[in-house]
């Protein structure tokens, strides 16, 4: 695994009329997947891969995916992105990014609307075997280049391209041209964002802004429980979209209000509302 940052655009690599055409019109296409597709078919004049998907991390809690394209069709990749927001995006190298980046983080920075962070992250680098099969071997990727960009303080996008084992890992060459092309993923990523993404939050999201100011030390699936029991989901549901147990939701909402000082649902409502 390796990652480096783009402090400055590189020169931009070619691309149609057409297609820098269609990627405009995704950004604002209420089609979600439109965005991922379109980024897929531009690189796909230049490379082979065989997949992209666009995440957003906020507040800390587990990603949601934001656009899934893969060259199949269908939702497999749909059900790939579900499987890893549930059970494996803490194992991201992506993550280690994002973290480090943040409140505490040994390495937090400004966003800068120029620079953005790339990561590699090969099949063969992963050592937990549950998380390869799930993400790696079933969707028969060799290999996954992340672009991430932070549009607004707490939230990171990332936008993935992965290749399929037929075709090896990516080659220094490539790479140069994923890069000139990754500021023109990035801001279109941004831009749809801006434009599809945020009202998708809801105002749990906002409520637990509030409470990770208030207290930076929850964590972050201390944080998907929150945002479950603010958006009024019952700890089944809460447990179903974390692939967890219900007790163990029960376990990190009470770990959670201990560290916020309240004891039940009604001050934790209360706490965001004066927060």
């Amino acid at each position: 695994m390796r990652s480096w940052r783009l402090a400055s655009p590189p020169r931009s690599g070619p691309i149609s009329t057409a297609r820098a055409t269609g990627l405009v019109a995704a950004i604002a296409q209420p089609e979600p997947d439109e965005l991922a597709a379109s980024i897929l078919r531009t690189v796909g004049d230049a490379l082979p891969v065989s997949q992209c998907t666009v995440f957003a991390y906020e507040f800390d809690a587990r990603p949601r995916t934001v656009s899934a394209a893969d060259h199949r069709g269908g939702r497999f990749l749909r059900e790939v992105a579900e499987r890893y927001a549930a059970h494996f995006y803490a194992l991201d190298g992506n993550r280690a990014i994002i973290d480090a980046s943040g409140p505490g983080g040994k390495n937090r920075r400004p966003p800068s609307r120029d620079a953005l962070v790339l990561h590699q992250q090969r099949g063969d680098e992963i050592e937990h075997e549950a998380y390869r099969a799930a993400c790696y071997a079933q969707p028969n990727v060799s290999d996954r280049l992340s672009l991430l960009v932070q549009p607004l303080d707490s939230v990171w996008l990332s936008v993935n391209l992965y290749r399929d084992r037929a075709h090896g890992v990516f080659a220094a060459g490539e790479l140069e041209y994923l890069e000139s092309v990754a500021p023109l993923f990035a801001h279109a990523a941004t831009a749809h964002y801006a434009l599809n993404g945020q009202h998708q939050q809801g105002p749990g999201a906002a409520m637990l802004a509030r409470l990770r100011r208030l207290c930076p030390a929850l964590t972050p699936r201390e944080l998907d429980v929150l945002r479950g029991t603010l958006e009024g989901a019952s700890a089944a549901g809460i447990a179903e979209g974390m692939g967890v147990k219900a007790t163990s939701v029960v376990t990190y909402q009470k770990r959670a209000y201990a560290r916020l000082g309240i004891s039940n649902q009604r001050q934790l409502f209360a706490l965001c509302m004066r927060a």
